[in-house]
């Protein structure tokens, strides 16, 4: 069964499941203010600081016209395949990715043409491509996926319950994701804790660890609790009334729990404002203006600018844009929207790269899922794997990781219409990515809970220096 539903949907859904909705003046506390997930990890040991950040592309990304099929072979069968919607093969010749290690058997990609930024981040070894990614339990063959003699994820093709299992491994319902759980290994080591783990876009199951909790913060920065007044009708001792009020203690548990957070709410907003106050702002304008995800890509270079000031030695990121569900439409919309991709984080890797910490952060896509290669009136339909890139001055790049599948429909890499059977799973993934963090092989499996399903010999996939 297919579930179309927005992120914000499936995020309030997620929010109501993790935690209560706790009101301030009627204005909603950060996630740092959540009842749940109290207890502290213990720490890892860092001496340097690193930050991952997810760049999750809701709707489920169209792989085919992402990452285009360009050697003469499999470009006849990518147009055979969607010729309603496929890219004419001279309006790629610009685009053509060429990698420092040939693809076996003369494969050749293009990406999008409305993507020159990553192209040139691509030619510089500043990123890589990761082929036919998607959520798995164990690894699976297509005679093993017909026969049903493998364990698969639920409801696959279904928006939400995709969505979760790629951010956490499990199904929808999952009160964490792995993002939080690689959080909840170096939050003890943080000076400020409660900032390991910082959503830009809202909420998101990514983020939520067994111990770490998800700070949301705004394109502008934190929260506004009490929205930020100064006084209440007018006075300064009737707010601080209230504010006292709102975090004493009581004989009721659940109120003095409540209090306590409130408390620790007020405090981060109040450091965390301070900070971002004294960021150096040289830099930022290199992000383009009219684009929500360059937007939110800015805050993260912002945090990251105050990582020091706040004591941080690791942070996970979330950021996120919709619109990718493109059952119709897709040639008019989908360029549009790869073009704000590529211009966000090529201005994110650009001013990592001027603040001197581009070896020490690393951003990747995730969505959904990809779509089915065959086209449905001038669109695709729900598909299973997806290719995704990786950005940041520690990534292997110009290279491809994994195995190119056969393009066509119904081949021995799909399982129908052109949906491909991921290759590398998004355990695989992550634990590439969970490594260079700093997790080691007994925390990998803490992070991933289906990685042990792998031969050790594949969790790492290559991609990180």
């Amino acid at each position: 069964m297919i579930h179309d539903q927005s992120p914000h949907d499936q995020s309030r859904r997620a929010f109501l499941k993790r935690s209560a909705l706790l009101g301030l003046a009627g204005t909603a506390t950060p996630f740092v203010s959540s009842l749940a997930a109290i207890g502290e990890a213990a720490a890892a040991t860092a001496s340097d600081y690193k930050a991952l950040v997810c760049v999750f592309l809701y709707g489920g990304n169209d792989y085919a016209n992402t990452l285009v099929p360009y050697d003469e072979t499999s470009f006849a069968a990518y147009r055979t395949a969607r010729p309603n919607i496929a890219y004419q093969r001279d309006a790629l010749a610009g685009s053509v990715l060429n990698p420092a290690v040939a693809l076996p058997g003369g494969r050749a990609y293009a990406l999008s043409p409305a993507m020159p930024e990553l192209r040139q981040l691509f030619d510089a070894g500043k990123m890589a491509v990761a082929l036919n990614v998607g959520t798995l339990v164990e690894p699976t063959t297509k005679t093993q996926f017909t026969n049903r003699t493998v364990k698969l994820p639920p409801k696959l093709f279904s928006h939400n319950d995709q969505q979760s299992f790629f951010q956490a491994s499990n199904p929808e319902g999952a009160t964490s994701g792995w993002g939080g759980r690689i959080g909840d290994v170096f939050q003890n080591g943080n000076g400020t804790a409660a900032l390991t783990c910082i959503n830009t876009s809202g909420n998101a199951i990514y983020l939520s660890g067994r111990t770490a909790i998800q700070y949301a913060v705004g394109t502008g920065g934190p929260v506004a609790l009490l929205n930020n007044s100064k006084t209440l009708y007018g006075s300064s001792s009737a707010l601080d009334a209230l504010r006292g009020v709102m975090t004493a203690e009581s004989s009721y548990a659940m109120a003095t729990e409540h209090a306590r957070i409130t408390k620790r709410a007020f405090d981060v907003q109040a450091q965390l404002s301070s900070a971002l106050a004294g960021a150096p702002s040289g830099n930022f304008p290199l992000f383009p203006s009219n684009n929500n995800l360059a937007d939110q890509l800015k805050m993260v270079a912002r945090m990251i600018s105050v990582s020091q000031t706040l004591g941080l030695k690791r942070q996970v990121f979330f950021v996120s844009m919709g619109g990718f569900d493109l059952h119709d439409n897709l040639v008019a919309q989908h360029p549009i929207l790869l073009a704000k991709v590529s211009a966000a984080m090529k201005a994110f890797y650009d001013t990592s790269a001027a603040m001197g910490v581009a070896n020490q952060v690393t951003s990747f896509t995730a969505s959904d899922f990809g779509r089915t290669l065959q086209s449905n009136d001038g669109g695709a339909d729900h598909g299973w794997g997806g290719m995704h890139f990786v950005v940041g001055g520690a990534v292997r790049g110009q290279r491809f990781y994994g195995k190119a599948p056969i393009v066509g429909v119904n081949t021995s890499d799909d399982v129908g219409s052109g949906r491909l059977l991921p290759s590398m799973s998004v355990d695989q993934y992550a634990a590439t990515l969970a490594s260079w963090f700093g997790i080691d092989s007994g925390g990998l499996r803490t992070v991933l809970p289906n990685i042990g399903n792998y031969d050790a010999s594949t969790w790492n996939q290559g991609f990180m220096g």
